[in-house]
């Protein structure tokens, strides 16, 4: 399962020049104040659960980084305490050289901020250069192609600094856990879905995407036990079932298969390990189990924190898994596809599937927004507000990601799980995914997250932001 928390080293920098006396040009004393007040606050204000700091105090003179012998300090540190990004801060020019020793050696998401240079002598000296070394710090990193994130000179109080930081900190997550992830592959894909084909040795290649095969007879056999045990978590998912949504007649005399198959599923995670499972669907589970259909299970599963993708779909997968390390594990991630145009909004568009939503995404408000199990599948109107629209998908071997926003607005009420998205432009919208390499499956979640997908490409040379609608 992924690890949505955090640990980024903070480094503390300052210009490798001789000590000057107070009131003078770079002068060691002012960036010592400065380090030891950005470091401080830093920590103080943006430490959480899910975000450690491992700072390079003792390391330097008065904790400050410049030289090669500091530099290689803080490589050693970092090392040892494994940590997943790394934090540069200009304390009055900076060390270009220092900065990509350490970015080199950790090879980790990197972020260099220079503070705003706000201190001025009343003789017309000033203290500080701190912009003006991370110009140059930027040129060595673009020598040795080392990939980094940076800030806009501000104050370290500023909501400019806070955002820019807590963005950055959702890009590191998203590396961390991309790079490597486990992806159960269940069953094969639906026989006329040529649109979702994709290339496993690619994957494994490009992006380190370690693929596990789960066939049918490992599901038929686990699904057998779940359901010939009296396995409590069972009998509190059928619980849930009954007493969470309204069920027609069909559905049950399925309870139990649903939540048999959410038990399972749970116990395929950790079995095998996975942090996301792409899944066969609507061809097999019917035949094999009767008519059981594992739409709403999916949901279940996303509630729970499990993300299961349909229809075999392993980009969609992957854009799911981004999707949801870009909110640090807190958002759930929905499987919507582009369906249906609206009949009066021209940028309105159906973003449907047929019931795989999480019941906690539902709408509050409306006729549509009770959550009803019409032959097990769940049909519920999700909760509005302003969602990222993203898919990953390749071309001849050419990995590129599509990032949209949409808000949501009234419209027709629908079987399935759906939103109403309305985009800037759906007719540029729709044109960009039929020049492909897209197809309709996208992946929706709250929130703007379009800058974090663009950082997080600059980390992966073999995947690139598709911007074109920007333009």
């Amino acid at each position: 399962m992924f690890d949505y928390s955090v640990k980024i080293g903070l480094v503390t920098m300052r210009r490798n020049t001789t000590d000057r006396p107070r009131g003078t040009f770079l002068t060691w004393y002012s960036a010592e104040q400065r380090g030891d007040k950005f470091r401080e606050y830093i920590k103080k204000n943006f430490t959480t659960e899910k975000v450690r700091f491992v700072d390079n105090v003792g390391i330097g003179i008065h904790d400050l980084v410049f030289d090669d012998e500091t530099a290689s300090a803080v490589i050693e540190r970092f090392k040892s305490e494994k940590v997943d990004a790394v934090f540069i801060v200009n304390c009055n020019f900076g060390n270009e050289e220092a900065a990509c020793d350490i970015a080199r050696a950790i090879g980790k998401p990197l972020l260099i901020w220079a503070p705003l240079d706000d201190e001025y002598y009343i003789d017309g000296m000033r203290p500080t250069d701190s912009q003006c070394g991370l110009f140059g710090m930027s040129r060595q990193l673009q020598r040795y192609h080392i990939p980094f994130s940076h800030l806009p000179c501000c104050r370290v109080e500023s909501e400019e600094f806070r955002s820019g930081f807590e963005s950055f900190v959702r890009v590191a997550c998203m590396v961390k856990n991309f790079s490597g992830m486990r992806i159960g592959q269940v069953g094969i894909r639906p026989a006329p879905f040529f649109s979702v084909i994709w290339n496993e040795g690619e994957l494994m290649e490009k992006f380190g995407v370690k693929i596990i095969p789960i066939n049918f007879a490992v599901i038929e056999d686990r699904m057998k036990k779940v359901l010939d045990s009296d396995d409590p978590e069972k009998r509190e998912i059928e619980e849930y079932i009954i007493n969470n949504y309204t069920l027609d007649e069909l559905t049950p005399k399925y309870v139990e298969r649903m939540a048999a198959y959410t038990v399972m599923y749970k116990k395929l995670f950790e079995e095998f390990k996975l942090d996301v499972i792409s899944a066969e669907c609507w061809t097999a589970t019917p035949v094999m189990f009767d008519g059981f259909a594992p739409c709403t299970v999916y949901g279940l599963l996303n509630d729970m924190g499990y993300m299961v993708s349909c229809e075999s779909d392993m980009h969609c997968t992957l854009t799911m898994a981004l999707l949801k390390c870009a909110t640090l594990g807190e958002g759930k991630p929905l499987f919507g596809e582009f369906t249906v145009r609206h009949p009066e909004n021209k940028n309105a568009e159906l973003l449907w599937h047929c019931g795989p939503f999480p019941l906690s995404q539902k709408a509050t408000e409306g006729p549509d927004s009770e959550a009803r199990l019409v032959n097990q599948r769940s049909w519920f109107r999700a909760k509005d507000g302003t969602y990222t629209v993203a898919r990953l998908d390749q071309e001849s071997g050419k990995y590129m990601i599509l990032p949209l926003l949409c808000k949501t607005t009234e419209g027709p009420r629908t079987h399935g799980t759906y939103i109403w998205g309305e985009f800037p432009n759906l007719q540029a919208v729709e044109d960009r995914i039929i020049d492909g390499p897209y197809i309709h499956h996208f992946v929706e979640i709250e929130g703007d997250f379009r800058k974090e997908i663009k950082e997080f490409c600059k980390y992966f040379p073999n995947l690139s932001v598709d911007d074109t609608l920007d333009k």
